[in-house]
C-alpha cells in the first residue's frame, strides 16, 4: 500500500516557476504510474502530467513545453518542474500512482494549492 505526499506548493507571479513533488511511503514495487493532476475552483480534475514505470512520459497540451515530469525510482519520488507559470495554472495539484499486481491499487495524495497571481 502507497501513501503520498506532496510538497513544493505556493504563491508565485506569473512568469516564474515553482517544483513539486511527491514521495511514495511504500516500498514502490508495482507502481506502473505516477502523474499529477489538477482541480480548479468549481472545474473537473484534469491531468497535467504522467510518467510510466518505462519513462513513457505525457503532459495536457495547456503544460506542454513548460512543465516536466519525472520520476527517481530509488526514492520512490515524482517530480513537477512547472516554468513559465500562468494564473490558469492556479489549482489544487495532486500526485497518483498507479499499482498493478495482486493487490492492485490506485492512490492519490492529499493535493498542494499552487497559486499564480498576475
Amino acid at each position: 500500500q502507497e501513501q503520498l505526499v506532496e510538497s513544493g506548493g505556493g504563491l508565485v507571479q506569473a512568469g516564474e516557476s515553482l517544483t513539486l513533488s511527491c514521495a511514495a511511503s511504500g516500498s514502490g514495487f508495482g507502481i506502473i504510474a505516477m502523474g499529477w493532476y489538477r482541480q480548479a475552483p468549481r472545474k473537473q480534475r484534469e491531468l497535467v502530467a504522467f510518467i510510466t514505470a518505462g519513462g513513457i512520459k505525457n503532459y495536457a497540451d495547456t503544460v506542454r513545453g513548460r512543465f516536466t515530469i519525472s520520476r527517481d525510482h530509488a526514492e520512490n519520488t515524482v517530480t513537477l518542474q512547472m516554468n513559465s507559470l500562468k494564473p490558469e495554472d492556479t489549482a489544487v495539484y495532486y500526485c497518483r500512482a498507479v499499482v498493478a499486481g495482486n493487490p492492485s491499487g490506485d492512490y492519490w495524495g492529499q493535493g498542494t494549492q499552487v497559486t499564480v497571481s498576475s
